[in-house]
């Protein structure tokens, strides 16, 4: 008595889990080993209700706006956190609800909207009734999860916007060496690398960075290591002809042994070598405990650090519908929360297409992504090169993930963009009700996403595929603008959107052939959307070419 379930803390699966007691909560790769000691260690993350949020919201756009007065006059983490942070109320409240529990080893943040706390299991299903840990193991990673919803009491629930720690398990990393059969069969290919790169895009060899205050950063969340050796290997084979740096100025977390992962030597070699001679900071979060979210650690990272890259390129998303409304707002408040601090987030869309989502005797609809289906973040879709043979005009790599969130409304910078979209494109677009055409449209722009070049485990390796790859080459372009901006005293871009869409495609190489998967069913028989003139939800608003960029870029 006295607690009721909060509803949207849950995931959709647990939803599904509660309601009709049947199935299984987690994904069939994880395997349950049996459920832990009541003196395993956990420590959870809670995320408390943040103040004047739609006041950060307006900040976001005035700071980001080239048309205001206040462009480019970003905050201090001390400003944002003198903004966000939580009541006194809310802080006591909680507080003491962890404290009648016995639970005092905790830590905050500078913005004070996260506590970290340690605890035993057997304390953590006291706090949370309804939660049982147990440990699932998948490819040799063991994590700690409930395997049940948790409720919260009244007088706290209100004070909290969710409990991580929990319930979300790591997505399952991409085979991003597999290239389809049918790319296969010609058995010979050009290959992207650097060189391919900076031609296409029109990079100079003296466009590298040399602004003292400037840096750029990749994260990696799924047990993902570069290796140093891979990375100097990697530029003396394919960074002659340019200045670059060789080595990662900063790991921040602590990197795993074994083999280097193709994801995170992927994203590492080519923002160092697209950004060329930027500092660079390395994010990996193994964590320290079975029980954290690698994600979600990264976040609560960003809330405590005063210094921090300007460009942070980030290859990792989960379906929208397998998220817990309550998670996805609060994680779309701390990219206002980094966009306000001129800082620039760059997700890749996903490799999937429109994605689809399989209803059984129910018609099939396209399934988005988060956080490329934020509306506080740039997102990066994918390119081919039309010859695979030659640097020709790119065309829409089919895996390039875009199209329309089913959470988050159509953010006021795109809706002339989108409208324009659906109207050239009228005749054939998917059946409507496929997708929600009034939710936040992505992704923003592209790159090339189709078969690099990688060196890993010191072995020069070809045919990597994905928006992985164009999302740290983006970023690494932007950085280089961030490096002339901040030559000239301008401050760093910091939240794209409201600019890039302001250009309506000036600067970019236009998209407009192809289009993406999606459901293989008799309606849309694996069609997505297709690029068309202008922007479009397959590669955005096109693919960059730098100088011009740059100077759009530079006037104020």
């Amino acid at each position: 008595l006295g607690y009721r379930y909060v509803m949207k803390f849950y995931p959709q699966a647990m939803l599904e889990f509660c309601l009709k007691c049947v199935g299984t909560l987690l994904p069939k790769d994880w395997i349950d080993v049996g459920r832990v000691s009541p003196t395993e260690e956990l420590e959870l993350t809670f995320a408390l209700k943040q103040q004047n949020i739609h006041m950060l919201e307006e900040t976001l756009r005035l700071v980001s706006d080239p048309d205001s007065s206040r462009y480019g006059k970003h905050l201090s983490l001390d400003e944002v956190a003198s903004l966000v942070r939580p009541s006194q109320l809310t802080q006591k409240v909680v507080h003491h609800w962890l404290q009648s529990h016995g639970i005092t080893n905790c830590q905050t943040v500078h913005t004070q909207d996260f506590l970290q706390c340690t605890m035993t299991a057997k304390v953590a299903e006291t706090l949370l009734p309804g939660s049982r840990f147990h440990r699932y193991i998948r490819d040799g990673q063991s994590v700690l999860r409930s395997s049940g919803p948790y409720s919260v009491h009244d007088d706290v629930h209100q004070h909290l916007d969710f409990v991580g720690g929990l319930h979300r398990l790591p997505p399952k990393g991409k085979d991003l060496s597999k290239a389809s059969s049918e790319r296969l069969k010609t058995g010979v290919h050009l290959g992207v690398t650097p060189t391919i790169l900076r031609s296409r895009y029109n990079l100079s060899t003296t466009d590298v960075g040399t602004a003292q205050n400037n840096s750029q950063a990749v994260a990696q969340f799924l047990e993902q290591y570069y290796h140093p050796a891979d990375l100097a290997e990697f530029m003396s084979l394919y960074g002659g002809g340019f200045k670059h740096r060789s080595a990662v100025d900063r790991v921040v977390g602590k990197q795993g042994g074994g083999k280097a992962g193709i994801e995170a030597s992927l994203d590492i070699e080519y923002i160092m070598s697209t950004g060329a001679n930027v500092s660079t900071w390395f994010f990996t979060n193994p964590g320290r405990h079975e029980s954290q979210e690698p994600f979600l650690q990264w976040m609560v990272l960003l809330s405590n650090m005063s210094d921090l890259p300007w460009v942070h390129t980030i290859s990792y998303g989960d379906d929208e519908d397998s998220l817990s409304v309550a998670y996805m707002m609060r994680i779309n408040t701390e990219f206002m929360k980094a966009g306000v601090r001129g800082i620039s987030l760059l997700f890749a869309s996903g490799d999937s297409g429109a994605g689809c989502k399989h209803t059984g005797s129910k018609q099939n609809t396209f399934r988005p992504s988060f956080p490329a289906s934020s509306p506080y973040v740039t997102t990066v879709g994918g390119t081919s090169f039309k010859n695979p043979f030659k640097v020709t005009y790119e065309v829409t790599d089919y895996i390039s993930g875009g199209g329309f969130s089913n959470v988050f409304t159509m953010p006021d910078y795109q809706i002339s963009a989108v409208n324009g979209y659906m109207k050239t494109v009228a005749a054939s677009l998917p059946p409507q009700s496929y997708y929600n055409a009034s939710g936040r449209a992505y992704p923003d722009m592209a790159a090339l996403s189709d078969n690099y070049w990688v060196v890993i485990n010191r072995v020069p390796t070809p045919w990597v595929s994905g928006t992985s790859a164009s999302t740290p080459v983006v970023g690494g372009m932007l950085s280089l603008i961030n490096d002339q901006r901040l030559l000239k005293g301008l401050s760093p871009l910091g939240f794209l959107n409201p600019r890039l869409y302001k250009l309506k495609g000036q600067a970019l190489f236009d998209v407009t052939e192809g289009c993406h998967l999606a459901c293989l069913d008799e309606q849309v028989q694996g069609k997505g959307f297709c690029a068309a003139p202008s922007w479009d939800p397959v590669t955005g608003w096109g693919t960059p070419d730098y100088p011009a960029l740059l100077s759009a870029l530079l006037d104020n």
